[in-house]
């Protein structure tokens, strides 16, 4: 199968291109910088020169994987705009247009922010009026043009995990070891609530059954099991990188009021960078975020092919 990756120099694009070279795939790799073509080469890609302004070098692929996005809690609309939103316009029109017969499609479980709390949430639940957060506002209707874009030849499919870790991450396990050397990390309620997680394996491994059993049009969660606690479960992650997170806890209440008072003020003032806290981050990693993967399990005999304990070990012995 020849395939296409956008986002492929980033931690899921990386190891996408890596476990479909692994299956025999010819694999290329939209990349805009020198940084990103030696990246996506090395993990085993034929570059492509360009970006989601211009998406070239779909024609004979088979399959594309669209897992480039701005993932931040923050940041200008017009920015979460031009790279979740008219990139993946612009992605569908271009697969569409080269003939490609199917396009899967990288979200994410934070399309539901701003709804009810996301308890056991399945593929059922709807999408709130009023997403919390850019990055859920702009994913969520990149999610509403890969659905329409499924039609006429061309076969959209939506994958979303929740908490996707593993070796080499350069999204988020960074930060937060950087923060807690810093002295600015803190537990949020404590860190006892509930969460899923999703080893980059396990979805790239979600990823390729899409691509090849998925019925058109469907939506698929994809964790690696039961939830865990995040306290429990980011400190085993965090041991790996030899960190001891010796932090306080916050209120949620005061979490969360933080947040909002220091949301306003930036806004209010137009300051650069994004505030200490957010009300994103308040929602996912300082209350029970939960979802339900049955139903790619059922319909697409999906297995992780790792366990959070395997994960964990091959981390600490890099």
């Amino acid at each position: 199968m020849k395939s296409y990756v956008t986002g492929g120099s980033g931690f899921v694009g990386r190891n996408l291109i890596a476990y479909l070279r692994g299956r025999g795939h010819e694999v290329r790799a939209l990349a805009r910088s020198d940084a990103a073509v030696a990246a996506v080469e090395k993990a085993g890609a034929i570059a492509v020169r360009g970006d989601l302004e211009d998406p070239k070098g779909l024609a004979g692929c088979e399959v594309v994987f669209h897992s480039a996005a701005k993932v931040e809690d923050w940041g200008p609309r017009a920015d979460f705009q031009r790279a979740n939103v008219d990139g993946t316009q612009r992605l569908c029109g271009a697969a569409r247009a080269a003939g490609v017969r199917r396009l899967v499609h990288v979200s994410t479980e934070a399309v539901l922010l701003g709804g009810k709390p996301i308890h056991g949430a399945d593929e059922s639940w709807p999408l709130p009026a009023r997403p919390l957060g850019m990055y859920p506002w702009s994913k969520g209707l990149a999610e509403g043009i890969v659905r329409e874009a499924n039609r006429d030849g061309l076969e959209t499919i939506i994958v979303r995990p929740r908490f996707v870790w593993g070796e080499g991450d350069t999204t988020l396990l960074p930060k937060l070891v950087d923060m807690i050397k810093s002295g600015k990390f803190a537990w949020i309620a404590g860190g006892r609530v509930q969460t899923s997680t999703c080893h980059v394996e396990n979805l790239c491994a979600a990823l390729l059954l899409a691509a090849e059993k998925s019925k058109p049009g469907e939506t698929y969660f994809v964790t690696d099991g039961p939830p865990v606690e995040i306290r429990d479960f980011w400190t085993r992650l965090f041991a790996t990188q030899g960190v001891v997170p010796k932090a306080p806890s916050i209120p949620h209440w005061a979490a969360a009021a933080a947040a909002w008072v220091l949301e306003g003020v930036f806004q209010l003032l137009g300051l650069r960078g994004p505030p200490p806290i957010t009300r994103m981050a308040v929602k996912l990693v300082g209350e029970d975020v939960t979802v339900d993967d049955s139903k790619i399990r059922r319909e697409l005999g999906f297995v992780p092919p790792v366990t959070r304990e395997a994960g964990l070990a091959r981390m600490s012995h890099r």
